[in-house]
């Protein structure tokens, strides 16, 4: 999620662009928390990627946007999102090495059912229907699984 102001205007109300997502479910979770805490929100082109994925970095992601009144609100229910992993009982997951709490959960392409699944859906444009993952501190950059 990129947090980020940029300003549109629609039926005469002036919306602002509060971030960006790669992926527009994403966009959906964190639209969700917005309207839930009574700020209207639309997102824009996430047609377009849910249509072709791939063309999300060309376009600039799935834009969250809302209107330049509620911007300041939103922008600060956005800061109090934890984007850090959790265990299922809401307990932060913990770096084995450095003993830091800002572990992320990512993918990567490390093994050979993990390659072969990303070229298959590379060369017939489809999501992979494989994939690995693994945590990885941001303080010391250790991958790691629990």
């Amino acid at each position: 999620m990129t947090i980020r102001k940029l300003e549109y205007v629609k039926n005469d109300e002036i919306f602002s662009t509060v971030a960006s997502f790669q992926y527009s479910s994403e966009a959906q979770i964190v639209k969700g928390r917005l309207e839930a805490e009574g700020i209207p929100v639309f997102l824009s082109d996430n047609l377009t990627i849910d249509t072709d994925p791939l063309v999300s970095n060309a376009i600039g992601g799935v834009k969250l946007k809302v209107r330049s009144k509620d911007e300041g609100d939103a922008i600060n229910i956005l800061k109090s999102i934890n984007r850090y992993s959790i265990d299922d009982l809401g307990n932060k997951i913990v770096c084995p090495n450095c003993h830091s709490k800002k572990v992320d959960y990512f993918t990567n392409v490390k093994d050979l059912k993990s390659l072969v699944s990303f070229l298959v859906g590379f060369m017939f444009g489809v999501l992979p229907f494989y994939t690995k993952y693994e945590y990885r501190c941001d303080n010391c950059k250790n991958k790691f699984n629990i």
